[in-house]
């Protein structure tokens, strides 16, 4: 069998395991999705299912044929003819919809943004992680697996993680180089030795079913959140205690977090219009509550005088929160209010998120001392950029879940290169 044989058959054996695909629902309703009648129906059904719901088609948004046979391509291998007939069937019945248009913004500053495309096919890689050496590594969501590469030497490794279709999600690096992940959809947080590839599993209760993002205390404490279950854990890696709070508002979703220089976490609830911040030893709630009700910050980051950032995901804002006095500031994305705004972090003086909604997506950076926005089109798309992180030397890395990518943008560096 050959590389990229054996690279489909992984793929699609885990992603088949990680969501049932019958009955298949649309996103908000409750009758099943029926594809219309037509040629490529068929191959659709057959191929697409195996990796996930219908609904992620109906419900995508739609593309022209050159980008569902784009798409499609970073998940399953398919003989020329069907290719073609498939991406027929797709374009005709689900054209591109209107999206917001991409404002791009010059300014000062110059970055270089380089793209990998990561060995399995429909991986959906979902958060990135600055590694030892400057390596990346990312979760593949949909492969069962967590991933490395070395921008240097240009290799790839897999590390297959053992429990199926534990849907690994989070990343952190503990201070000793173990590599540390979230399972959402199996309930657990795991560990991973890259040295030796073993995974220890740490079960959470049976109510706490989805560990969302992890995050390092400079204690060696791992606090995290589980976003549908509505809590914020605490786990002591060295005897293996876990310890949770219930958010106190329902359906909150505490989903970004963030640490202060403090040792304090901060988190943004994405199901309300609140951030909390969270007692490192009690696990006591603090609710701070945003102006506007419809705000549903997605993503948080915090500058290094402690200031809270958060990505404003349903109204298209950047938000800024000071948690010792309460006060909050906004700015409009600049491709508004429909633009989404998701992953976020600070480096360099100033703010990064991605505007998600926009295709391509677009890198943004926000210059904290000036209040001016900047912008980049992301060469490969995106593909909704879930999650991006700031290295140790100051630059960023990036996982782009849709288009099967992880991403390198390099602060100071003119050009780009895929």
């Amino acid at each position: 069998m050959s590389r990229k044989s054996f690279l489909l058959v992984t793929a699609v054996f885990f992603l088949s395991s990680v969501y049932a695909v019958t009955p298949v629902r649309t996103q908000g309703r409750g009758q099943a999705v029926a594809l219309p009648e037509g040629a490529g129906k068929e191959a659709v059904q057959t191929h697409c299912t195996k990796c996930h719901a219908l609904g992620l088609i109906v419900n995508s948004g739609g593309y022209t044929r050159q980008g569902w046979e784009d798409l499609f391509g970073t998940m399953v291998v398919l003989p020329a003819d069907q290719k073609a007939q498939v991406a027929e069937y797709l374009a005709n019945n689900f054209p591109e919809k209107p999206r917001p248009p991409a404002v791009v913004l010059p300014g000062p500053v110059n970055i270089s943004i380089r793209e990998w495309l990561v060995p399995t096919l429909g991986s959906r890689p979902h958060d990135p992680e600055p590694g030892p050496g400057g390596t990346i590594w990312w979760t593949g969501m949909f492969a069962n697996a967590l991933g490395k590469f070395d921008p240097k030497t240009g290799e790839f490794k897999e590390y297959p993680v053992k429990t199926p279709a534990s849907g690994p999600h989070g990343l952190e690096f503990d201070n000793d180089g173990n590599l540390w992940f979230t399972a959402n959809t199996k309930g657990y947080i795991g560990k991973l030795d890259p040295r030796t590839g073993e995974i220890t599993e740490y079960k959470l209760p049976e109510d706490v079913r989805d560990p969302h993002t992890p995050l390092f205390a400079p204690s060696g404490m791992l606090f995290f959140t589980a976003q549908n279950a509505n809590y914020i854990g605490r786990l002591n890696p060295k005897t293996g205690e876990i310890k949770l709070a219930k958010s106190p508002t329902e359906r909150s979703n505490p989903y970004g977090m963030v640490m202060s220089s403090k040792s304090i976490p901060f988190v943004c609830d994405f199901g309300t219009n609140k951030i909390i911040r969270i007692d490192p030893d009690t696990l006591a709630i603090k609710e701070y509550e945003l102006p506007n009700a419809e705000s549903r910050p997605r993503r948080i980051a915090i500058s290094p005088d402690d200031i809270l950032w958060y990505a404003d995901y349903s109204r298209g804002y950047l938000g800024r929160l000071d948690p010792d006095t309460g006060a909050v500031k906004e700015w409009p994305s600049p491709s508004g209010p429909k633009s989404q705004p998701y992953g976020i972090t600070y480096a360099s003086g100033g703010i990064w998120y991605v505007e998600s909604a926009i295709k391509p997506n677009v890198l943004v950076r926000f210059d904290i001392p000036t209040e001016k926005f900047q912008s980049w089109i992301i060469p490969g798309g995106g593909g909704v950029v879930r999650n991006i992180k700031t290295a140790p030397d100051g630059n960023i890395v990036m996982a782009e879940s849709g288009v099967n990518k992880i991403a390198l943008v390099e602060i100071g560096r003119s050009g780009r290169s895929q």
